[in-house]
């Protein structure tokens, strides 16, 4: 960006937390992964300007248990779910990025996906909440899905909405 670092100067790694240990014999490379898909995700106008300012997302890797509690607590909904992404309160940047081994598997061999292509899409979509993007309506949804594919492809990986169920992440 003019007048500024690079990106990957600026966020070189994305710090990770590891609380549950099945995520490393699944992906040996979750470093790699996590890095790699977060200087795709930064490579894009709004998000690189949204999360480049401040310190990187911690990402953490943990288990149903765990984003059960915190999506009861959170989001008064009783049940695990994929990930979940939290702001920091204003004016503090960066956030967390918190993703849940079974569902994530689950939700990847129920659609035919590789595990690492499917943890790659959650954490664009973690990343795109914390620089502001949502899905809560019909235009919001179609925008970050565009961007969701568009930085999938740069990494590699097919478009994440062909021939999956429309439920978001």
């Amino acid at each position: 960006m003019p007048g500024g670092p690079a990106i990957e100067e600026r966020h070189p790694e994305t710090p990770i937390l590891v609380e549950a240990p099945g995520w490393r014999r699944q992906i040996n490379d979750l470093e790699k992964l996590v890095n790699r898909t977060a200087a795709a995700t930064l490579r894009h106008g709004r998000v690189a300007q949204a999360l480049s300012a401040g310190p990187a997302p911690t990402v953490t890797f943990s288990d149903d248990r765990r984003i059960r509690r915190l999506n009861g607590r959170f989001r008064g909904r009783h049940k695990p779910t994929n990930v979940l992404t939290f702001e920091p309160p204003a004016p503090f940047m960066g956030g967390d990025i918190i993703l849940a081994l079974e569902t994530v598997q689950r939700e990847a061999q129920g659609v035919g996906r590789p595990l690492r292509a499917h943890l790659s899409h959650l954490l664009v979509h973690g990343l795109l909440h914390l620089a502001g993007h949502d899905h809560h309506h019909p235009g919001e949804a179609r925008r970050m899905e565009t961007l969701e594919t568009r930085i999938m492809r740069a990494l590699g990986f097919a478009d994440p909405w062909k021939q999956v169920n429309r439920r978001r992440p």
